[in-house]
This record gives structure tokens, sequence and C-alpha cells, in this order.
């Protein structure tokens, strides 16, 4: 289970940091995906922070198991946050934030059981 863990866990780290780095940089598709769900620019600094923080845990997590759990439990509910987020602002365009909850809670689990 740990190499599994290792594997989703890295790949699911990769797409936070990169995905905190574009919203740091107010990148167009970010910010005019995040305007269509009715999200703040005044938050945009903030959720790249919490990406970072998960893609930093998860990655630690894989040496301190306690953080790695926490990280992938973190990350689980900011995306679970996401799709509500797409289904409130009635944007039905949430594939992206389905998958990464899905392979958010299968890092939660690969974590817990390894």
């Amino acid at each position: 289970m740990f190499i599994a863990y290792a594997v989703v866990g890295g790949l699911l780290a990769l797409v936070l940091a990169a995905s905190a780095t574009l919203t740091l940089q107010r990148n167009d598709q970010i910010v005019t995906g995040m305007r269509k769900v009715q999200v703040p620019d005044s938050w945009l600094p903030r959720l790249a922070v919490l990406k970072a923080a998960g893609a930093i845990g998860l990655i630690v997590g894989l040496w301190i198991t306690p953080l790695g759990v926490a990280a992938a439990i973190g990350v689980t509910l900011y995306f679970i946050g996401a799709v509500i987020t797409h289904l409130r602002a009635k944007d039905y365009e949430l594939a992206p934030a389905a998958v990464l909850t899905a392979v958010a809670a299968a890092a939660l689990i690969l974590r817990a059981l390894s």
C-alpha cells in the first residue's frame, strides 16, 4: 500500500503544486474559472496556500504517517468544497474537482492503510 500511496500522493502533490503556482500567478484560466463559480479574487492567495500546504503535507507524509493522513484529509475536504462550490453556482463542469476529490480520497485510504 505504501508504494501505491507514494505514487498517488506524489502525483496529487505535483498537481496541487502546479495549481497553487498558477493560482498565485493569477493565470487567466484559473481566474476565469474561479469567477465563474463566484469565488472572490481576494480568496486566491489563501486557496493557493492551502493547495501548497496540501502538496507539502502529502510529500512529507511519506515519512511522517500522521501528517500524510492529515494532508490527505485536508485535500479531500478542499476538493469536496470545490465540488459544492460548483454545484451552488450551478456550474456543472465539475469533473476536474470531482476527479481530484476521488484521487485525494484514494490517497487518504492508501496512507491510512500503509
